[in-house]
């Protein structure tokens, strides 16, 4: 009896012990461990709903380490442009240099004299070919990506530069100054009636003639031939110049004028593009006309009558008070070309300032530079009609 009640003793003593370790270690198990905040990490963020990502875990970022800096390399200079023989005169073509750096929407002058040129052989013009671009130059690249079925950007993008350069021959060709050139040349008398008392109004300088005949600015001619003494050229003086030919004139069924964008475009009977052509519009907005008109007379090399009521604000017009007849020629107020309208007194001309075009206005008629004056007279026909649109 003695023995069962000591291993009673016995067994309780164990049983409160083994109970007390239980709960000291459960209670270890369930305490919570403060956090430390750690100043150089990321406050962590709640989810913004349950479709947002699980946050990323918060490791210290790795420190940064700045690369080292690294200069441009320097601008390799491109070959000069060979020179051409020309038996005892050599002419160098000199490209113009950019008046400002090439960037994405003004590229480099090679690029935009090489587009120019290209433009002609597809009856698109830029205007006077300079090299520089601008607003003239972005139309014309517009009408060339329309009538090959490009995006119309107006810039020189990859598909148009390949189309222009397809099959592209010498940019440049030689001329030689005859004695006939330089007998024809005579200054414009600067009055209207000096203007009506002359022969023809025929070119003025060399420049003149030269530039206009190749559809090229006097600025562009000049860089062409760097040596050349202008005021005193001879007969058989060789020039390089701007190898500018449009292909021949094919018949339009439709000339278009658009007074905002400030070109005349000629298409045939399938809506073809034939030819696109930077022009000066009408001064003042009442007087431009708009809707369908048709040609009513093509002539070439006109004459023009000076009309004092046209010219108001000259003080010569009110003195002189009559009408008169100023001679054929290139400086003749309407150039090499007129296309008269069946509205009166309008029409397209060409002009003796070609540089002007779409840069000023005039008095109410439609102003091109005389090649593309001359060059639309032949295209069109009486009849053909005229839509002008604002």
């Amino acid at each position: 009896m003695a023995s069962w009640l000591w291993m009673g003793v016995v067994l309780g003593i164990l049983a409160g012990a083994g109970g007390y370790v239980w709960r000291r270690w459960a209670d270890s198990a369930t305490q919570k461990v403060p956090i430390v905040a750690t100043p150089d990490l990321p406050a962590a963020t709640e989810p913004a709903g349950p479709s947002a990502p699980p946050p990323r875990p918060t490791t210290r970022p790795a420190p940064v380490v700045e690369a080292p800096k690294q200069t441009a390399p320097p601008p390799v200079e491109k070959e000069p442009a060979p020179k051409v023989a020309t038996g005892t005169n050599q002419v160098r073509a000199e490209i113009p240099k950019a008046r400002t750096p090439a960037t994405r929407t003004n590229p480099p002058p090679e690029l935009l004299l090489s587009l120019q040129l290209a433009l002609v052989g597809h009856g698109i013009s830029v205007g006077p070919i300079d090299g520089v671009g601008g607003a003239q130059t972005a139309s014309a690249l517009r009408a060339f990506q329309m009538q090959h079925g490009l995006e119309q950007t107006g810039r020189p993008d990859p598909d148009t530069v390949r189309e222009l350069e397809a099959g592209r021959g010498e940019p440049f060709t030689l001329i030689t100054v005859t004695a006939a050139d330089l007998a024809g040349l005579a200054p414009v008398p600067k009055t209207w009636l000096g203007r009506s008392q002359a022969r023809t109004l025929g070119f003025e300088t060399l420049l003149e003639l030269v530039a206009e005949r190749h559809h090229a600015h006097p600025s562009l001619v000049r860089r062409l031939n760097p040596s050349v003494d202008w005021d005193h050229a001879v007969a058989g003086l060789e020039l390089s110049v701007p190898r500018a030919a449009y292909p021949p004139a094919r018949r339009a069924a439709l000339v278009r004028v658009s007074l905002g964008q400030r070109w005349i475009r000629a298409f045939d009977a399938r809506g073809n593009l034939l030819g696109h052509f930077p022009c000066s519009i009408g001064r003042i907005a009442e007087k431009r006309p708009v809707g369908e008109l048709h040609v009513a007379v093509a002539v070439k090399d006109p004459d023009y009558t000076f009309d004092p009521a046209v010219f108001p604000e000259s003080p010569e017009a009110k003195e002189i008070g009559r009408k008169l007849r100023i001679p054929p020629g290139p400086n003749n107020p309407v150039g090499v070309a007129w296309i008269g309208l069946d509205k009166p007194g309008f029409g397209i001309h060409g002009t003796p300032a070609p540089e002007q075009v779409g840069r000023t206005e005039s008095h109410g008629c439609f102003r091109l530079a005389n090649w593309n004056a001359a060059y639309l007279r032949q295209m069109v026909t009486v009849g053909t009609p005229v839509w002008i649109e604002p």
